[in-house]
């Protein structure tokens, strides 16, 4: 049993998490979710800048694709992940064989999802403190990041 107002904690995977419920009148509650003592939205914005990733579907299947230093694995059934520095690529908790290509300005990571070529090109941005920018292709078709999508939303639903 847990109390209607205060603070409880939990992890979640190495995470330690604290909600906290305040009563703002009689019937109405402020919550606060903290992970790793950040706010969650603090927490995201700072996973946003370690973590690239991409959501698609292919044949049915959901895939959560993440390019990343620092990557904690996430709870989700299908996920996918590869480090940006070493280029090591995971699906569904399992490291995955690549084939690695070396082109003007960048490299293209290659490797399969079931019997789906994909491939993660990283291109210089032209711009030392940009750095590298990743792009995931699913059957040489671009899929937008999840930033990307954010992005968009937040655009649209601000104007």
């Amino acid at each position: 049993m847990f109390k209607l107002v205060g603070k409880e904690a939990f992890k979640v995977g190495d995470m330690k998490c604290t909600i906290s419920v305040e009563a703002l009148g009689t019937f109405a509650y402020e919550y606060c979710l903290e992970v790793n003592g950040k706010t969650f939205n603090k927490f995201k914005e700072e996973q946003n800048k370690k973590l690239l990733s991409w959501e698609t579907t292919i044949s049915g299947q959901e895939w959560r694709v993440v390019l990343g230093k620092g990557y904690c694995r996430e709870v989700t059934v299908t996920s996918f992940v590869s480090d940006k520095e070493t280029m090591e690529v995971w699906a569904n908790g399992s490291n995955i064989d690549t084939a690695g290509e070396f082109v003007d300005n960048g490299s293209y990571t290659h490797f399969e999802l079931g019997k789906t070529s994909c491939r993660i090109v990283a291109k210089s941005s032209g711009k030392r403190k940009t750095g590298l920018l990743h792009t995931l292709y699913v059957n040489n078709t671009l899929v937008p990041s999840t930033a990307d999508l954010a992005e968009g939303a937040s655009s649209s639903s601000s104007s």
